[in-house]
């Protein structure tokens, strides 16, 4: 498996996915390889979310002329292969601990931000008319052992006293009842405005819209490097040259190995592994008592999320190997199928039929970037895996940075990604990490 961490560039020969959403999906059509050398105002590397959206609203609303390319198809990356969680943030930091780091009004501001990129997508799917099959329900943020429930009950009232936020605590009876019949949970904090998607019918609707927009988006094109020269940059594909004035990197996790080192540096992919099971049957759906398709995440710290799909299968994602490697090691599947039947009871004889993994890109202090990192170079990067919402609205952004246009007073727009202490051994780190999550996940 293609490993960024490792591999110096994203060939076009790459394996299938083999994933539910390719099956369950319709395949668009292949956008055509970059044979020509061409010019352009911005030219836009990466075909997922975030540089759909930047492209899209440059060619729209700017008026820009938008190059795009990508070493395969849109949403070959993160952005096909997702679990299709649309959910109010992004990072790994909630809105209390974002408090406690810059203080309660700037809270507030990443709180409308986040909402801002839920509004943008559903607008998105609206305008484009994009069949990507949207399940409301809300997300429901679980405790995986007993004796946390006290603790949700706290971030509620925390969140609805100071954000006017309507999140709703429920106790172990309630959630049973009315959510969902699970064997660890003892309590679920459900927010409304949050949903499920199918993210490669997603990411296709977006693709659709920024050609529809004028954008010249070209697939199986490579970068192998680029270089500034006086008037921009000088771009190099395997059978193409393109001159742009401005250069936008929408890589994040999917980015080559020494493409840019303030991305390579401060952005750790890290491979999150996803299960979908076979169709439920009847008895087990009335075992399961999933009252709605409703997103769901537990409280480890090494989480799982999970969702019952429009076809009664359960998808169910986790962490996944550490090398691009192992990734095919079918023991994390199986580790995944494991976890899945101790959350649920009566699913003993279930299995999957469905695994595959992607990478998703980790920022050292747990927050993305949205930056001119130099004069007429910009990216999106460090999702933390929370991304399919937020991309858009960072899409979006980087098209008002390329406009030359100021962002909200957030952070997250007025920094670059800071590097990782001692880089070359983030995955040694990355290993340690894991052995404490799943110390602290059973014990503490």
């Amino acid at each position: 498996m293609y490993d960024p961490y490792i591999d110096t560039t994203l060939n076009s020969n790459q394996p299938d996915i083999g994933s539910y959403w390719q099956a369950a999906t319709q395949a668009s059509p292949d956008y055509p390889a970059l044979k020509r050398d061409i010019r352009c105002d911005t030219l836009v590397i990466g075909a997922g979310y975030t540089g759909l959206n930047c492209g899209y609203e440059l060619a729209k609303k700017y008026q820009r002329d938008v190059v795009m390319v990508d070493a395969l198809q849109p949403g070959w990356g993160c952005s096909g292969r997702n679990g299709g969680f649309v959910l109010r943030g992004t990072g790994r930091l909630g809105l209390a601990q974002l408090a406690s780091r810059f203080g309660i009004d700037t809270a507030r501001v990443f709180h409308q931000e986040y909402g801002a990129a839920i509004s943008r997508v559903n607008q998105l799917i609206a305008l484009g008319n994009i069949d990507c099959q949207p399940q409301a329900g809300g997300y429901y943020k679980l405790t995986h052992k007993s004796g946390m429930a006290r603790t949700l009950r706290q971030q509620a009232d925390f969140l609805n006293q100071n954000f006017d936020y309507p999140v709703q605590f429920f106790d172990k009876s309630q959630l049973l009842q009315q959510i969902v019949n699970h064997q660890q949970a003892d309590a679920a904090l459900y927010f409304p405005d949050c949903y499920g998607v199918n993210p490669l019918a997603l990411v296709q609707g977006y693709a659709k819209m920024a050609v529809e927009a004028g954008v010249a988006l070209f697939g199986q094109t490579p970068v192998t490097h680029f270089k500034r020269v006086s008037k921009g940059f000088e771009v190099i594909t395997p059978q193409a040259v393109i001159s742009a004035r401005n250069l936008v990197l929408a890589t994040n996790a999917y980015t080559a190995r020494g493409l840019y080192p303030g991305i390579n540096q401060s952005c750790l992919p890290v491979l999150s592994s996803v299960i979908v099971t076979e169709p439920l049957s009847t008895s087990q759906l009335l075992q399961l008592n999933w009252q709605q398709n409703s997103i769901i995440m537990d409280t480890r710290m090494l989480k799982y999320y999970y969702r019952l799909l429009p076809d009664n299968r359960i998808l169910f994602g986790g962490r996944g190997a550490i090398t691009g490697k192992a990734a095919s090691d079918p023991v994390y599947p199986r580790r995944l199928l494991r976890a899945l039947k101790h959350c649920f009871a009566g699913l003993e004889n279930l299995t999957y039929q469905y695994q595959w993994s992607g990478w998703v890109g980790v920022s050292f202090d747990d927050l993305p970037r949205v930056c001119a990192v130099e004069p007429n170079l910009f990216y999106a990067a460090g999702y933390c895996g929370s991304g399919l919402s937020f991309s858009a609205l960072a899409g979006e952004r980087l098209a008002q940075l390329v406009a030359g246009e100021t962002l909200p007073a957030l952070p997250i727009y007025q920094s670059t990604l800071p590097a990782f202490p001692m880089s070359a051994l983030r995955r040694q780190g990355q290993q340690m990490f894991y052995q404490w999550g799943r110390f602290k996940d059973r014990f503490l």
